[in-house]
């Protein structure tokens, strides 16, 4: 079905952007957000999905603060 769509231009421009960037149609992706949407009212008081959080150890090697892209430069060509 065919129908007119008064849009923000700023949101017109990134959709097509997206869209181009995705190898899909601007209809598919409009299509895709409103079943979206729909799916989500459909199932009211549903939380939104979890995304996944990393809470492992990690963070930089002693002696580097990060303060520094050349240190940090430096301490990753010494571990290639």
């Amino acid at each position: 079905m065919k129908t007119t769509l008064n849009l923000n231009d700023d949101l017109l421009t990134r959709a097509k952007a997206h869209a181009a960037r995705h190898r899909t149609t601007l209809t598919r992706l409009i299509e895709e957000g409103l079943q979206t949407r729909l799916r989500e009212a459909e199932q009211p008081g549903k939380a939104p999905a979890e995304r996944p959080v990393h809470h492992g150890k990690g963070g930089l090697a002693p002696g580097l603060t990060g303060l520094s892209n050349k240190d940090l430069l430096s301490a990753a060509d010494d571990d290639a």
